[in-house]
């Protein structure tokens, strides 16, 4: 079995230590992004629709970097929504994260309520492969 390896990004132990899941897991050239939300650095909801799908996006950032990814290196792409009617808005965000081809495969969810509580309208969740070393 290959080594597991919790990646937790600078500002993000509380998810660990407080809530008690690791932001993403690397298991062999395969990290695991759990889903991430729309909420800073200091676990504060980020209001507006826009910049909470925006910090949610940022937050997928820091983990990949931290595991040595960037948004070109995620295969798969799982987004839950509270308002299905958000997808234009999504899509035109995600678009500015992901602009290399071929895209990753995605599958969006409608959801009711996501883990963060009231307020929350997104969560992204993915899974990316490192490249080889040379």
């Amino acid at each position: 079995m290959s080594e597991r390896k919790a990646i937790i990004p600078a500002g993000m132990e509380p998810v660990y230590e407080k809530i008690g899941y690791a932001p993403a897991l690397k298991v062999g050239r395969t990290v695991y992004v759990s889903g991430q939300i729309g909420r800073d650095l200091s676990m504060k909801l980020v209001e507006e629709r826009e910049a909470q799908i925006v910090q949610a996006f940022d937050n997928l950032r820091l983990v990949l970097e931290a595991a040595g990814a960037s948004f070109a290196d995620v295969v798969d792409l799982t987004t839950f929504h509270t308002d299905m009617r958000d997808l234009p808005l999504f899509m035109q965000v995600r678009n500015r994260y992901f602009t290399v081809h071929p895209l990753p495969a995605w599958t969006a969810v409608g959801a009711h309520m996501l883990g963060g509580g009231p307020g929350y309208i997104i969560e992204i969740k993915a899974v990316a492969e490192l490249p080889q070393a040379d």
